[in-house]
């Protein structure tokens, strides 16, 4: 009746609810589910290839709300580069998006590193209360280590 994917999904259900953790204990109960009904066979591939880009169009649309609201506009965009720490948060910005990039070529050179990225932000999210956008940039972390170790051979 339980199948192995099934006990680790309850496994991490149980630690998200130790911790307290909402967006782990939707993200599973929503996984749980399709399984008991059955359409994970059919969504669950879906899910893997395209989940990430929902993902990332979700955070942008959120990240893009306060212009589209009018809390921010052009004269705060003009202002914001006055501070050094815009600047710093705009190289930051550049820097993630270079190491997203690079998460993507490893995940898709290297699949079974995904097991361990993914391991890794269950703990951040459970043990840590951190925020599970962590898998991709990661594997851009990763990647670039993994680039300067091989320098060092």
């Amino acid at each position: 009746m339980f199948s192995q994917p099934m006990l680790f999904l309850i496994l991490l259900l149980v630690i998200g609810l130790i911790a307290k953790n909402s967006s782990l204990i939707i993200a599973v109960a929503f996984l749980l589910i399709m399984k008991v009904f059955g359409v994970d066979s059919k969504f669950f591939a879906i899910l893997q290839s395209k989940g990430i880009n929902w993902g990332v169009i979700v955070i942008t649309i959120a990240v893009l709300a306060p212009i589209a609201s009018g809390d921010i506009g052009f004269k705060d965009l003009s202002g914001a580069f006055k501070s050094p720490y815009a600047w710093i948060a705009l190289l930051s910005g550049i820097s993630v998006a270079l190491l997203a990039k690079g998460g993507v070529s490893l995940l898709a050179a290297d699949p079974h590193i995904t097991t361990a990225l993914v391991l890794g932000t269950i703990i951040a999210v459970s043990v840590f209360k951190g925020i599970a956008v962590g898998p991709l940039i990661g594997a851009g972390i990763a990647y670039m280590a993994m680039k300067v170790f091989d320098l060092f051979k």
